[in-house]
């Protein structure tokens, strides 16, 4: 997806609720004052959203500079040195902010969605991520994630057909709504059906499903329904999956395993920026 308009209007809104009427506190500096800022982090991560972190920094003042000393995507130890910007203390001050929160919270979004990756390193399942995001930052946090080594599922509500267990029961029954988005798809998106038991993923396979969300299934349940759908449908996993049960999880055979925690249940990476003045 092309990101750049994304990055400028996510950042104009961000800096606008910060800034309102104006930096009270920056403007009692000189204006014509200059100074150079560091930026390290204070933890381990996986380094993401250096261009929402830059388009901070020139969005306020095109004078503004940035030297990258990590690539986006790299992973860092505590107390590595980020960046350095430089150009109006006013600018650096106001931005700093604004510009740090997008820095933290997508390296967050990055470094968990890393964790699960690597936790299922050599099974066939890819760990994805769903709609449960921020509001305001859906595509912001979608790219952390696939920065991070995850996969995007559909981006919103317009490009792919997810009928969960509400759809079901108002369309009377697993049977008739795949029959009803079959016929009514004329943009072809990708149809996916929630089950919440073997039964019910028994029923969608038999009904022509492809693509099966098993909600919160045990280990055993997902082991019978790897066997009873045997390749006729891919098998995503959800509900109550962290680091510690991931593993378990994609070595049931599985073919996705989507984690709503990746973008909701994030603990924003520690940065720190540190300013001098030049003379």
């Amino acid at each position: 997806m092309d990101m750049t308009s994304e990055i400028q209007h996510s950042v104009r809104q961000a800096l606008a609720e910060d800034i309102g009427a104006g930096d009270a506190t920056a403007a009692l500096l000189p204006a014509k004052l200059r100074a150079r800022a560091r930026v390290i982090t204070r933890e381990p991560a996986i380094i993401c959203g250096q261009p929402w972190f830059e388009a901070c920094f020139t969005q306020l003042n095109p004078a503004c500079q940035v030297i990258w000393h990590v690539a986006e995507g790299q992973q860092v130890d505590a107390n590595t040195l980020l960046c350095e910007i430089s150009g109006s203390a006013r600018s650096l001050l106001t931005a700093e902010r604004t510009a740090l929160n997008f820095l933290q919270t997508l390296s967050a979004v990055a470094t968990a969605t890393h964790s699960y990756v690597e936790a299922i390193k050599g099974t066939r399942a890819v760990i994805m991520d769903t709609r449960k995001t921020l509001p305001g930052l859906r595509l912001a946090e979608k790219y952390a994630v696939k920065t991070g080594g995850g996969e995007n599922q559909r981006i919103g509500l317009f490009d792919g057909i997810l009928i969960k267990e509400n759809h079901i029961a108002a369309a009377g029954g697993i049977t008739a709504v795949l029959k009803l988005a079959e016929e009514n798809n004329p943009a072809n998106l990708p149809i996916q059906i929630e089950v919440e038991s073997l039964a019910e993923l028994a029923e969608a396979l038999q009904a022509g499903a492809k693509l099966i969300l098993l909600d919160n299934f045990t280990l055993d349940m997902m082991r019978a329904a790897v066997s009873l759908a045997s390749s006729q449908a891919r098998l995503e996993a959800s509900g109550n999956v962290s680091l510690e049960t991931v593993r378990q999880i994609a070595e049931t055979g599985v073919d996705r395993i989507s984690i709503g925690g990746l973008t909701k249940h994030i603990q924003a990476i520690d940065l720190s920026m540190r300013l001098e003045l030049l003379k």
